[in-house]
């Protein structure tokens, strides 16, 4: 086996234990999750809270990738001042980022991202196609939740939008996955 099929069996492997993951959530009774209602993000983002540079960031970078949908609404990079470890909801709230949940989970999974994907849209996948109707039953596709510390590598959350805490030097993507594809933010 050479390399590029070593390192594409194991990008395979790594989104579906990802997406078993999002499934297992998913199956939590649902007395054990947050009762509110209200969108993980409401507040608008100060022109001192985020910025756009490419360069290194000393808060949180955060990057939102509409991954094969290639929907350029929803598609973002900006850094986050943050002065400690500060809850994922809100360093996409300051970032300027509009989270809409799932029913089941309205502030724990990110359903759309700035409207994306909007509910008529078509998302095509290896059955046919599909609508987010943020019920809880689309299987096929979903944002996927990343998390990259200062000087490692990107690794699937663990946790909620609600209780995933980020610290400054740590980098957080949402990345729309198609039919496990990516398997990973890019970088």
């Amino acid at each position: 086996m050479t390399l590029t099929k070593i390192r594409t069996a194991s990008a395979g492997s790594l989104a579906a234990a990802g997406l078993l993951l999002t499934l297992a959530a998913c199956s939590t009774p649902a007395s054990t999750q947050p009762s509110s209602s209200a969108p993980a993000s409401s507040a608008a983002a100060s022109s001192s809270a985020a910025s756009t540079s490419a360069g290194p960031c000393a808060g949180v970078k955060v990057i939102v990738d509409s991954g094969a949908l290639k929907q350029s609404a929803a598609d973002t990079s900006a850094c986050v001042s943050v002065d400690g470890p500060t809850v994922a909801s809100d360093v996409l709230s300051k970032a300027d980022v509009k989270i809409e949940g799932t029913a089941k989970y309205p502030t724990s999974f990110a359903c759309r991202v700035n409207g994306v994907p909007a509910a008529d849209f078509d998302i095509k996948h290896k059955g046919g196609t599909t609508r987010e109707a943020c019920d809880d039953k689309n299987t096929v596709s979903y944002w996927a939740l990343w998390v990259k510390p200062a000087a490692g590598t990107w690794a699937y959350a663990q946790e909620g939008l609600d209780s995933l805490k980020l610290s400054p030097g740590e980098s957080l993507e949402l990345l729309y996955t198609v039919d496990n594809e990516p398997a990973a933010p890019a970088a």
